[in-house]
């Protein structure tokens, strides 16, 4: 009688480089992603499934108020509504030998708890960011995003000098 041997199962190893990949090709589908169509057309896709909240609105709509007078030349106002908006300077530019369509300037966008106010000019510059009040700095949350919760003069009157400032700056460095 001859003897049977078990059959062992296969065991699958995962590996840490698999689940890194796996991990990162889902984050990528759910991230909301920018594109540019056109020379002259944007198109930003991000679905906000919370709507936002309505004590937010009239935060977003003071800020898009702080943004208008920055309407000029080159300087173009996209989107509007829908909780979202922003400013790019639409002209072809030349960056470390990198050629750009345009220039990101500032944006606002409702979330869930906060308008998210994204402020190009103090991304990666230091100079800029040092001339920025502390109220506002408690604000940043990452390298140029702010969350503004709370309907805060003070908060609005420290995002007007920092759009002078970082207009300023673009001015200075030839991007606008």
């Amino acid at each position: 009688m001859a003897k049977s041997t078990p059959v062992k199962a296969a065991k699958k190893t995962v590996t840490k480089k698999a689940v890194k990949k796996a991990v990162s090709k889902t984050a990528v589908k759910k991230v909301a992603r920018k594109k540019i169509v056109g020379k002259d057309e944007y198109v930003v896709k991000y679905e906000d499934k919370s709507g936002g909240q309505p004590q937010l609105i009239p935060i977003f709509e003071k800020i898009k108020a702080l943004l208008l007078p920055y309407v000029k030349g080159e300087m173009k106002m996209h989107g509007g509504d829908g909780g979202k908006i922003a400013l790019i300077n639409d002209r072809p530019l030349v960056i470390d030998g990198r050629k750009k369509p345009g220039m990101w300037f500032v944006s606002a966008l409702i979330q869930k708890g906060y308008v998210g106010f994204y402020y190009m000019p103090v991304y990666m510059n230091e100079p800029v960011r040092k001339q920025l009040q502390p109220e506002l700095l408690k604000c940043l949350k990452g390298k140029a995003c702010f969350y503004i919760k709370k309907d805060d003069p003070v908060i609005y009157a420290q995002i007007k000098d920092a759009l002078k400032i970082g207009f300023a700056d673009y001015r200075k460095r030839g991007w606008l």
